[in-house]
């Protein structure tokens, strides 16, 4: 897909990913982070998933009703939210996909680019 010509609607696409930050619309953030559709990017304190709970999610369940899906990016390698925190993420309901960060920005970059109403909520990698 030639990202160069593709409508990403309001939502700016992840240009890039590592050295425990990302770069969107040109612009450098640090650290981890989440992306709510009409509402933009936050920072997340979070550095593995290991550190992730219940309540990391907190801001992204009440803004639920504006995505469809929620990808997590969990660091350089798959590794899952406990049990609790999927549980949690269950009962919103909300529908979620857990992957490593790297896959995490090109699903989302495809998503965005198929006009879905996508989330993400991503732990930056070295």
């Amino acid at each position: 897909m030639e990202l160069s010509n593709t409508d990403f609607g309001n939502q700016p696409p992840i240009d890039a990913y590592g050295d425990r930050g990302f770069r969107l619309d040109k612009k450098r953030v640090e650290g981890s982070m989440y992306l709510l559709p009409d509402a933009g990017m936050f920072p997340w304190g979070v550095a593995t998933i290991g550190d992730v709970t219940s309540s990391d999610f907190d801001e992204i369940a009440a803004a639920a009703e504006s995505f469809d899906l929620l990808l997590i990016g969990t660091g350089a390698t798959l590794e899952f939210p406990t049990a609790d925190v999927r549980a949690y993420l269950a009962n919103i309901p909300l529908h979620f996909e857990v992957m490593d960060t790297g896959a995490a920005c090109r699903t989302y970059n495809v998503l965005l680019g198929e006009q879905r109403r996508v989330a993400a909520a991503l732990i930056a990698v070295d």
